[in-house]
């Protein structure tokens, strides 16, 4: 299946958090601020990235302006945080957890958080393929044309946060439907259409499936980096992979009755 994404690399850099995590520890007991700094950049690429995509879809909301504010402006203050509160961290394990939480904290205290206009969701059912393909122009066209808004990273290997089919669908019987859009869509079609829905989605939406599928946090940790209960974190899930199923459901239905 050409939608099926592999966990590796998410994996691969939770375990450089958490071991990361231990040579902080000593650094700041050595006050060693030269090698806390340079062990901290190696698990910053993919905060960055992380921060990028919240600043890039409020500028897309209008909330502030490109330019008005960088991921190192976010990553700055994080390193600060890290530093003065490193010993509060009982467990290795518990570090990758706590750093997007931090920087979650940072986000929404710059972030003003968008009005969600219901009427996407009333007519998710409804729209024609013109409108899908109107709304995946313009999404794709704002801000001077850019998906996202991202400064260049160090290292490449972190710059993969695209979507696919195994993000959204996840029970065994969808299995049959999740081979038809396979069939139908491409990699490239389903990662900006999935980009699109969720850009129209409740901002708590959107955040708890990007931390459940980018990041790959659990359940009970989304919960803590967003102060939420189990159950509110349960149902936004549900729902964000119901808006992205219907959607992907009748944009290929849509397309099949049109070809």
């Amino acid at each position: 299946m050409k939608n099926t994404e592999t966990y590796s690399q998410k994996s691969n850099f939770r375990i450089v958090v958490e071991h990361t995590y231990l040579k902080l520890v000593k650094s700041k007991k050595q006050d060693d601020k030269v090698t806390f700094n340079q062990q901290l950049l190696k698990i910053l690429p993919e905060v960055k990235k992380y921060i990028n995509g919240r600043l890039n879809t409020a500028i897309k909301k209008g909330h502030f302006s490109k330019g008005k504010y960088k991921a190192d402006d976010f990553s700055d203050q994080l390193f600060i945080e890290i530093y003065d509160h490193i010993e509060t961290i009982k467990d290795e394990k518990d570090f990758y957890l706590w750093v997007f939480k931090k920087t979650n904290e940072l986000l929404e205290d710059t972030i003003i958080e968008e009005e969600f206009d219901d009427l996407f969701f009333q007519n998710i059912d409804d729209y024609s393929k013109p409108e899908w393909d109107a709304m995946q122009e313009k999404f794709s066209t704002d801000g001077d044309g850019d998906l996202l808004m991202i400064e260049e990273l160090d290292d490449s290997s972190y710059n993969h946060n695209d979507y696919t089919l195994n993000h959204v669908f996840i029970e065994n019987d969808e299995k049959e439907m999740t081979e038809k859009l396979d069939k139908d869509l491409s990699e490239e079609a389903v990662n900006l259409h999935i980009q699109m829905v969720l850009h129209n989605l409740p901002v708590s939406m959107r955040t708890v499936f990007e931390l459940s599928t980018q990041q790959r946090l659990g359940i009970n940790e989304i919960a803590q980096v967003i102060d939420s209960t189990v159950k509110e974190v349960e149902q936004l899930l549900k729902d964000a992979r119901n808006a992205l199923q219907i959607s992907l459901f009748n944009r290929c239905s849509t397309k099949a009755t049109n070809d």
